[in-house]
């Protein structure tokens, strides 16, 4: 992947990750489109990339997410970086760093957990609070066997992990003139 990424007819990096977690780390030359904005605005966005197209998230859950809608919006030069940044990492491969911050994953490990426990302590002072903890479970749950996290999408949206590039407009002229990051 490196090689073709030097090339002259490289393809365009897209790095589906939130603003927060493209600023701690980030291939030099890809674009930051949230998933989010992407599943939002597919069309619009699809058609800024007409060269070859690789995505690239954490881990690649959401690289495949992004896949699936850029597909089914008719291009096929669609390409995801197999293990997402942190395989790249693993490879001693060229990354441009900032202000570190915690990745979705990570916040929503915070966030469930910290819930759990508050309900299951709060379950002792309030009788039937601890099945509010359950319904946390099996949010997990179905986040797994959907491939999908509706609390991550929800932490996503707040400000930590947003950026002032973060809007349409930016994202479009980005891709239009070809100033990446």
């Amino acid at each position: 992947m490196r090689e073709w990424i030097a090339e002259p007819d490289a393809p365009r990096i897209i790095d589906v990750r939130t603003p927060a977690e493209f600023e701690t780390a980030h291939i030099p030359g890809s674009y930051n489109v949230p998933l989010h904005l992407l599943q939002e605005h597919t069309g619009e966005i699809s058609g800024h990339l007409d060269q070859d197209v690789v995505l690239v998230c954490r881990s690649g859950q959401r690289a495949a997410q992004a896949e699936q809608h850029l597909a089914a919006a008719g291009l096929s030069n669609v390409h995801l970086l197999d293990g997402g940044i942190l395989a790249w990492q693993h490879h001693a491969a060229p990354v441009k760093t900032g202000r570190a911050r915690w990745d979705i994953e990570r916040q929503v490990r915070l966030v469930a957990g910290g819930l759990v426990l508050l309900f299951v302590i709060g379950g002792l002072l309030i009788p039937g609070l601890q099945y509010a903890a359950a319904a946390v479970g099996a949010g997990l749950a179905i986040a797994a066997l959907t491939n999908t996290c509706a609390m991550g999408m929800l932490l996503a949206k707040l400000p930590y992990n947003r950026g002032a590039s973060c809007d349409l407009d930016s994202v479009v002229t980005q891709l239009r003139t070809g100033t990446a990051k």
